[in-house]
């Protein structure tokens, strides 16, 4: 049995491609991946494999080459850009004498460490919990661990089944945790749609900027970086559009090529503020030299949590790396939006992306006349705040004679809060 690193810094990756040639751009995402986590790549071991070895997932002859690399490099861990088995990681540390990590882990590593949140670290730790169920045995194969009966157990099965009841037991208990934090934020939902406030979240590749257009959206300051997951908890804020209307925007996790399932069965719930929206800004990296595959990965994720079929706008961010033809829009041959060229960074563009938000939640326009009494003070107030008001002229008997123009559903939702509202209506 060989000791285990505190922390492993060096690290030599394993990239192998089934079959062909590896992709560079996917080894590219991968060491950044692997500097995320805090880690310095020392080597990288590439190759293509037609069938993984059910074993080792390599060869012997690309398993002496790791050897070599891990050895002439002081290796303290082996990545792999791949998902092994429980028995591939124990046989590979096993031949290789050091630390090995799969993709899975390593993405639920950096998930750790970017949780700020309550509910981010539960989820986290719930994923991390989830994965490792399967890896317990690692710890343990240098205890005995002897066939019999009463008396000829060894000490190795027992610590196993009692790592196992007490794992068990935190995931239990931790899924009643976020059962309670789903509550809260169930009640948060049902409150916007009572007052009837759209919802619209920004999803989107990891790193791909969507945290810094909606720096620029809200005035606000979370955190972004130039990094892979810089943000993993969800924030909403307030986005009040050109025509006085307003919407909650919701920043969310990013998300990335295989993507852990235990990640996805964790993060349900906050991915909900997701299936739950009116509408999604896709953040597409305009500079990215892999746009197809990433817009595939995010579309395959939306459908696993019930949002494939919520309205969505692409929005090609970064055009001041790429593009010199500006800002501009794109429409789709029935007239509909479909596309948003901007830079969250220089903020070009960000003008044409509030319109279309309001265009898309402005629906049809109406105008009508409503005369009001003195004693209608307030819901004279309240017609300001929800519409345009093209005239306010008063009245001799002191009341006021209003002309507005405003989206039906923000007349319908008056009408609905005011009944007395309705006997004004003169045309």
């Amino acid at each position: 049995m060989f000791e285990r690193p505190q922390a492993g810094e060096n690290a030599v990756l394993v990239h192998v491609a089934p079959g062909g040639h590896p992709d560079e751009d996917e080894l590219e995402e991968f060491v950044e991946l692997v500097r995320s986590a805090g880690a310095d790549p020392v080597a990288v071991v590439k190759g293509s494999r037609r069938v993984p070895d059910p074993r080792l997932y390599i060869g012997g002859g690309k398993l002496e080459e790791v050897r070599a690399a891990v050895q002439d490099g002081e290796g303290d861990v082996v990545i792999f850009d791949h998902s092994l088995s429980p028995s591939q990681e124990r046989n590979l540390e096993r031949e290789l004498q050091c630390r090995v990590l799969d993709r899975t882990g390593l993405i639920l590593d950096i998930f750790a460490q970017r949780a700020r949140s309550h509910e981010g670290k539960l989820q986290v730790e719930l994923a991390q919990l989830s994965h490792l169920a399967t890896r317990l045995v690692r710890g343990w194969t240098h205890l005995e661990r002897q066939k019999g009966g009463i008396g000829l157990r060894g000490p190795g099965e027992t610590q196993l089944e009692t790592d196992r009841r007490l794992l068990n037991q935190r995931i239990v208990q931790i899924k009643r945790r976020l059962h309670r934090v789903d509550s809260q934020r169930d009640l948060g939902r049902k409150a916007r749609n009572r007052a009837e406030v759209p919802t619209v979240s920004l999803v989107g590749y990891t790193n791909a900027g969507k945290s810094t257009l909606f720096n620029a959206l809200t005035q606000s300051a979370v955190y972004a970086q130039d990094q892979l997951f810089a943000t993993l908890d969800p924030t909403l804020r307030r986005l009040v559009l050109p025509d006085g209307g307003a919407v909650v925007l919701a920043d969310t996790v990013g998300f990335i090529s295989k993507l852990p399932h235990d990640l996805v069965a964790a993060f349900r719930s906050t991915l909900q503020e997701t299936a739950d929206a009116d509408l999604l800004l896709h953040v597409i990296d305009a500079a990215g030299p892999r746009q197809a595959l990433c817009i595939a990965e995010v579309n395959s994720v939306l459908e696993q949590i019930g949002a494939e079929k919520v309205p969505q706008i692409e929005v090609y961010n970064k055009i001041d790396l790429v593009d010199d033809r500006g800002p501009r829009m794109e429409r789709s041959g029935d007239g509909s939006l479909t596309r948003i060229w901007l830079s969250a960074r220089t903020g070009e563009g960000i003008d044409l992306l509030l319109e279309a938000l309001q265009a898309f939640f402005r629906g049809e326009q109406v105008r009508k006349v409503i005369r009001l009494e003195p004693r209608q003070g307030r819901l004279r107030a309240a017609l300001f705040d929800a519409g345009r008001v093209v005239r306010d002229h008063p009245l001799e008997t002191g009341g006021w004679e209003l002309e507005v123009e405003m989206a039906r559903r923000e007349l319908d939702r008056l009408l609905k809060q005011n009944p007395d509202l309705l006997n004004a209506l003169v045309a």
